[in-house]
């Protein structure tokens, strides 16, 4: 039987018993009430009009009203005759008192009326007699069933008391036992009841969970623990420093890495809040930080390094469940970088020299004192000539670069012809366009303010943008090249119609070292790095927005140089 039905029927007969026992009492109260009632207003009346006609007959014929207070209690004796013989005598009363009626003076059935009077007062006393014994009876009946109703309700009343809480507490005492030695792990812990109620149910679910919990433990536990050995070797083996977070950010996990560069242990450090960490260890505190931190300088590995910090959610069910901070190693990438500089700052110094010597002897050649030279050896001049100043150029170019490298970037800033620095990058370009077949959809206004920049980095700048918008388009596209001025700004923007950008890397392409996942490795990730330093150098910034798989557009905005007015 289910619980809810052993609930309904027991509180159902509780129930009836209560409705029982308030309606016999009902019953009986309205039973006494009733004779009480009857007893009140049939035989005492009578009795009081009787008991009035006695008192006023003494005062007959003496007093005037005598007469009329008689009959009119007469009168209401006979309007309440409840009793047998009471009509007889009643009628007996009114005949006698009509006789007195006729000769007041004669008082020879005085007997008559205090017979019959007396008669009526007779009939009505023993009517109260027999009636207290009706309601007496009737009150005996009432205690008698009520008791016995009373003492079936305590019986019912104790013995539901007594079973109903072990009905309910014992198994869900025995369910929390249960369910405690679950959360133990002890998968082979059941629980038996002989209840086929909702309990029972719950007890055979209990026991097939149970069952289920000990298969998987059993059948999955060694493969578990093999995964865990498996993926905490491979993080201990990658050469970037990764720290593991829960939701609350407490550590779960540090790598062999990340213990070298905190200088902690991991064994000291599991299960800890992290904040708590941070109070005595400063790189702790700047990595959970969470201001933008583009690189950050540690000493480690007996040497200054240089680390990119990356902060990877995890996520469940679109909720955040934890972080994993990565401190990607960019110190190769530093060390090559520095010895590019230094060697392209060498290469550079070096070749300003035989290129003065050059140039010189080019001048001493193009003195007549010299000698005279024909046409043809004229034009050969000429042609080394352009080629020494694009060497010299060229130089200038890449000792900018070590500028930018150094982070000693020095700036020549004046008024530049706008379309000049534009036309001098496209046409640096032109013939790599050619070699993919990529058409040069230039924008040029004929009237355009000077631009307030450093001509040659501008230039470089923009270069390096056309230099990737060529690299990443597809043969046979187009590239959208044009200036404007908007706003007492000048902006120089080149769109392309390639690949694009994904949108989680469109933040981070202006970082040092950083390239695209899948596009060309033959760079360094170091060139938009540098056009953001040039840029933002002279006041300027750069913008970038793209729609993956449409292609992407960079702007350059400088400031205009004001219009002198005549």
């Amino acid at each position: 039987m289910k619980l809810k039905t052993k609930l309904s029927l027991g509180l159902s007969f509780l129930f009836a018993i209560i409705l029982a026992f308030g309606i016999l009492g009902f019953y009986y109260i309205n039973r006494l009430s009733n004779d009480a009632s009857m007893v009140l207003k049939n035989n005492h009346e009578s009795l009081v009009y009787s008991n009035n006609m006695l008192k006023v007959l003494e005062k007959i014929p003496g007093k005037k009203d005598a007469f009329k207070i008689f009959d009119d209690n007469l009168k209401k004796q006979e309007a309440n005759i409840t009793e047998p013989g009471e009509k007889e005598s009643t009628e007996e009363l009114r005949k006698n008192f009509n006789e007195l009626l006729t000769n007041p003076t004669d008082a020879s059935n005085y007997t008559e009326l205090r017979q019959s009077l007396q008669l009526i007062n007779d009939l009505n006393q023993n009517a109260i007699l027999r009636k207290n014994e009706i309601a007496q009876k009737t009150a005996e009946n009432a205690r008698f069933w009520l008791t016995i109703i009373f003492t079936l309700l305590i019986i019912v009343s104790i013995i539901f008391i007594y079973n109903f809480p072990s009905i309910i507490s014992d198994p869900v005492t025995r369910l929390s036992e249960g369910i405690r030695e679950i959360a133990n792990k002890n998968y082979k812990q059941r629980i038996y009841l002989e209840q086929k109620d909702e309990f029972g149910d719950l007890a055979n679910a209990f026991n097939s969970m149970a069952e289920k919990l000990d298969e998987y433990e059993h059948s999955n536990l060694a493969k578990i623990k093999f995964e865990k050995s498996r993926i905490e070797t491979i993080i201990n083996q990658m050469k970037d420093g990764i720290i593991g977070l829960d939701e609350k950010n407490h550590i779960l996990f540090v790598n062999v890495v990340s213990e070298k560069i905190l200088g902690l242990k991991e064994s000291d450090i599991i299960g800890k809040y992290a904040a708590d960490i941070a109070i005595h260890n400063d790189l702790m505190r700047t990595l959970l930080k969470e201001d933008v931190i583009k690189e950050l300088k540690i000493y480690a590995d007996k040497k200054e390094s240089f680390f990119n910090k990356d902060v990877i959610n995890v996520m469940a069910n679109e909720a955040v469940i934890g972080q994993v901070i990565v401190l990607r190693n960019i110190t190769p990438y530093h060390e090559l970088n520095e010895a590019k500089t230094n060697f392209i700052a060498t290469v550079s110094h070096e070749l300003k020299t035989p290129i003065s010597s050059i140039q010189l002897s080019l001048k001493l050649l193009d003195n007549k004192q010299t000698g005279e030279i024909n046409t043809e050896q004229q034009l050969l001049l000429d042609g080394i000539k352009d080629d020494t100043n694009r060497l010299l150029k060229i130089t200038g170019e890449l000792l900018n670069m070590t500028q930018v490298d150094s982070g000693k970037i020095q700036l020549s800033i004046a008024a530049s012809d706008t379309k000049q620095i534009l036309t001098y990058a496209i046409n640096a370009n032109r013939n790599a366009a050619e070699q993919k077949n990529i058409h040069l959809d230039i924008s040029i206004p004929d009237q355009l303010p000077k631009v307030v920049a450093d001509s040659e980095k501008t230039v470089w700048v923009l270069n390096n943008l056309l230099s990737n918008a060529i690299r990443y388009s597809y043969d046979n596209s187009t590239i959208f090249i044009s200036t404007g001025a908007v706003d007492k700004t000048i902006t120089f923007t080149v769109k392309d119609t390639g690949q694009g950008i994904a949108p989680q890397y469109k933040e981070k392409i202006f970082d040092r070292y950083f390239r695209v996942p899948g596009t060309h490795k033959d760079g360094t990730g170091l060139g938009l790095s540098i056009c953001k330093e040039f840029i933002e150098a002279q006041g300027g910034q750069i913008l970038v927005e793209s729609d993956y798989g449409t292609g992407s557009t960079f702007t350059v905005v400088l400031n205009a140089a004001p219009i002198l007015s005549l």
